[in-house]
């Protein structure tokens, strides 16, 4: 039994995201790795046809995942979209052998019971992790985004592989560039004020 209390301990540094990678894992495996950890949002677990992947995210990477979030829900309101957060929503499929929490993700619409979010926002921090577009494809997540090195890519999911799209389907009308340009700021709530502003004045 490869579920152990001690691969949930957190990597405290800063800096970079850590990961474990466990090979030859059976599905069992993977739902009791989930049961282990229970309802939290970290360590996240992914699974890849046997591969187990268990990551801490690091503060820096929580803290642009969140500022993104933020952003995301402040052009909604600002364009009168209804949204649902679900966060690291658990997606799985026993039967194509993968499972994935993104860092975010969300709902348009008034939906009662969504079966799988509208759109899933990644962070790639630290290198060395699991092909998350390989696993969505398979599970059917509509829309990614990727954020790396201050961009956000939009990538969306042409039958079962995922196709780079200069421009969001999920959220039409959306610039993430601009939305991106408003990461560095010192803290989530200026991005937020100045990220308003902007919008106000467009």
């Amino acid at each position: 039994m490869i579920a152990r209390a001690e691969l949930f301990d957190r990597d405290q540094s800063p800096q970079e995201d850590h990961f474990v990678h466990l090979h030859g894992a059976t599905w069992a495996d993977y739902e009791r790795l989930l049961e282990l950890r229970g309802d939290h949002s970290a360590p996240r677990i992914q699974y890849l046809e046997g591969t187990i992947e268990i990551m801490s995210p690091s503060g820096t990477h929580e803290s642009i995942k969140s500022t993104i979030s933020r952003l995301v829900e402040v052009w909604c309101l600002e364009h009168a979209i209804e949204f649902s957060a679900y966060g690291s929503w658990t997606l799985k499929k026993k039967r194509k052998k993968r499972g994935a929490e993104p860092d975010e993700c969300y709902v348009f619409g008034r939906v009662a019971a969504p079966k799988l979010p509208d759109l899933a926002i990644e962070v790639s921090w630290t290198s060395g992790g699991l092909d998350k577009l390989e696993i969505y494809s398979k599970l059917g997540v509509p829309e990614v985004w990727y954020w790396s090195a201050g961009r956000i890519e939009v990538y969306r999911l042409r039958g079962e592989r995922y196709v780079k799209s200069a421009a969001s389907m999920a959220l039409k009308g959306i610039d993430l560039e601009q939305l991106a340009s408003f990461l560095d700021r010192p803290t989530t709530s200026q991005a937020i004020r100045d990220y308003r502003a902007a919008l106000a004045r467009m």
